[in-house]
């Protein structure tokens, strides 16, 4: 976890804007209030009859050509890349989005964003109020990686758990993993916080009833998508299995620092690419372009990103 601790110390972007005020709310799961069309930070979309949304938490932006903070050594790659796509400021741009899912009467959020820390804005607790949900309404949370900007919102600045009555639910090979680098990625504190409400599902496990574990490997030991399937619709969300919708996507070959298995994630880049783009699956990329809905497409010799256009405004 050393690149993202040094993610953490360095606060490459906005200053965290001001916390959220919790207002109670029932234990029980009751039905969300429709969220205001104008809200930025949330992206209501449908799979099949399941309801969901995607809740801004913050962004990233890392010097292209700064090999301490970058993933990507390979600078020169990188840089071609970004140019030929019009990025002309030289930064890597990583969104980074929550997923929350109504499963019947369970309300699951997947992923809680970085809760402020490296550099980020700690907007996910005003994502949800926007989407008309409560963090004590939130039944489960299921959790991609161990990583500081999928777990960092698990817990606020007073120590205390920002969803109290979740379980949390990880990879067990995950949980392992997040235990042993708990000095590294100085996260013990959140970790003891959390203890108590984790339970750990085996690698491809069904975790809700319309929810199934799906292992990428590579990124972490114990790394995890999601499968959420209602009737004949499908969306996977694909945690960390690519970061950039620009470099990850058009070059998966490139050695990413952030991966625990250089060559095990290469290949689960390079097959989600060949099977996203040869079918009809629609992917939810928690780091790609809010709101991180669409699908992979073949061009030329390589992939490319094609985000889901979004649905028309309401009359």
């Amino acid at each position: 976890m050393a690149f993202y601790a040094r993610l953490a110390a360095a606060g490459l972007i906005l200053a965290a804007l001001a916390g959220c005020s919790q207002e109670p709310a029932s234990k029980e799961t009751a039905p969300a209030p429709a969220a205001s069309a104008a809200a930025p930070d949330v992206h209501r979309f449908r799979i099949g009859s399941i309801e969901a949304a995607a809740l801004k938490d913050g962004e990233m932006a890392i010097p292209a050509s700064d090999t301490e903070m970058s993933p990507w050594a390979d600078v020169e790659e990188v840089a071609a890349v970004l140019q030929g796509a019009g990025g002309a400021d030289g930064r890597i741009h990583l969104s980074i989005q929550p997923l929350l899912v109504r499963d019947g009467q369970r309300l699951v959020l997947i992923d809680t964003g970085a809760g402020g820390q490296m550099g980020t804005e700690g907007r996910l607790l005003t994502s949800l109020k926007a989407a008309g949900v409560e963090p004590e309404q939130v039944t489960d949370v299921l959790i991609s990686h161990a990583h500081g900007d999928h777990i960092g919102g698990l817990v606020g600045s007073d120590g205390a758990l920002v969803f109290p009555n979740a379980v949390i639910r990880m990879s067990a090979p995950e949980w392992d993993y997040a235990k042993a680098e708990a000095a590294e990625a100085r996260t013990g504190a959140l970790l003891a916080a959390i203890t108590q409400k984790v339970e750990t599902f085996a690698p491809g496990a069904q975790v809700t009833p319309s929810i199934r574990a799906v292992a990428l490997a590579g990124h972490t030991p114990g790394h995890s998508g999601y499968e959420i399937v209602s009737g004949a619709d499908r969306l996977l969300y694909i945690g960390d299995a690519l970061h950039s919708s620009l470099v990850s996507v058009q070059r998966p070959e490139l050695v990413n620092g952030w991966d625990s298995d250089s060559a095990a994630a290469v290949r689960t880049r390079q097959g989600l690419l060949q099977q996203g783009a040869s079918g009809s699956q629609r992917l939810y990329a928690v780091h790609f372009p809010f709101p991180g809905l669409g699908a992979f497409r073949r061009q030329d010799d390589g992939f490319v990103w094609v985000p889901e256009p979004a649905a028309p405004a309401a009359p």
